[in-house]
């Protein structure tokens, strides 16, 4: 695995010419000596699954403290290319807090590779089959294969890289992401200890995700603990009720129902009360893309306790 960089960007330009005669000057007149940033304590290596036939790009941040004597926590996140500056900062911030108890976690985020923050193929790994009309085979659906990939080819790459704790082990998610992890959740609930499902898509193929929930309580009951699971959904990511006719996207919003759906299920599993915690927040004055840095912040706190 090699270094994390982010790009280096030219500060030449138009800007070099106003610059003349300011004080704007000697800067632009070495902008040849800026250089590209590094993320300390941050790997990545691009990696071909045999079971998807996707390439993967997968970043890696491991605690610069020595690990606990069970291994370090794991934190496996999705939409890596996004996610990952920001959870490898909180890692190490939790890290900061290591005298007082919190073992900061490895960060295992799960990219494309590229420069897009959101990789196209996200669309078919992250999606369950639904048997909707319009899901196109080998672009949707491929859910269960992924997870194939997460726990055959990158867990046990992951464990050569560093000592971790395989019973403290958390899946994030965000948008179709919140759906993978819910899906994992339902279905695999034996592969994670903590589920952190962010604003989840769970309107996708006509909720097929809730599906899941038939014989769950049975999948649970044969594990020897309890999982977890962490929902939160930003309060602006489904109109509010009342005044005009929804136009536009904000029609799209209300038909998806993103709260609706969210503190519904938070509903539905308290009731059922098979898992050992449910969380639910609603995040004040989010959307759906702001809501990702504070259902982070809020995960990283839950997962670590």
């Amino acid at each position: 695995m090699s270094s994390i960089s982010l790009p280096r960007r030219s500060l030449l330009g138009a800007a070099g010419a106003l610059a003349a005669g300011s004080l704007i000057a000697p800067l632009a007149h070495a902008a040849d000596e800026w250089t590209s940033v590094t993320l300390p304590h941050t790997r990545q290596r691009d990696v071909t699954s045999r079971i998807t036939g996707q390439q993967y790009r997968i970043f890696i941040s491991v605690p610069s403290q020595p690990a606990p004597a069970g291994g370090h926590p794991v934190l496996f996140a999705l939409d890596g290319n996004a996610s990952f500056p920001t959870l490898a900062l909180m890692a190490r911030m939790a890290g900061w807090r290591h005298a007082s108890g919190v073992n900061p976690p490895v960060v295992v985020a799960i990219g494309y590779p590229g420069e897009h923050d959101y990789g196209i193929p996200r669309g078919r790994d992250y999606t369950p089959p639904s048997g909707v009309p319009g899901d196109k085979a080998g672009t949707s659906g491929g859910a269960a294969l992924f997870l194939d990939f997460i726990e055959r080819e990158l867990k046990p790459l992951v464990a050569t890289l560093a000592p971790i704790d395989p019973s403290r082990q958390a899946l994030f998610g965000h948008s179709y992401g919140g759906l993978c992890t819910l899906y994992a959740l339902f279905n695999r609930p034996a592969m994670f200890q903590t589920y952190l499902a962010a604003s989840p898509s769970i309107w996708y193929g006509e909720r097929a995700v809730l599906s899941g929930l038939q014989g769950f309580e049975g999948r649970v009951a044969r594990l020897p603990a309890r999982p977890s699971l962490m929902l939160s959904v930003g309060e602006l990511e489904q109109p509010a009720p009342g005044g005009k006719p929804a136009q536009g996207r904000d029609a799209i919003a209300a038909a998806r129902r993103m709260v609706d759906e969210a503190r519904e299920l938070d509903e539905r599993l308290r009731k059922l009360d098979v898992l050992s915690r449910v969380r639910f927040h609603l995040l004040a004055h989010e959307n759906h893309g702001s809501a990702t840095f504070p259902a982070m912040a809020r995960g990283m706190e839950f997962f670590l306790g």
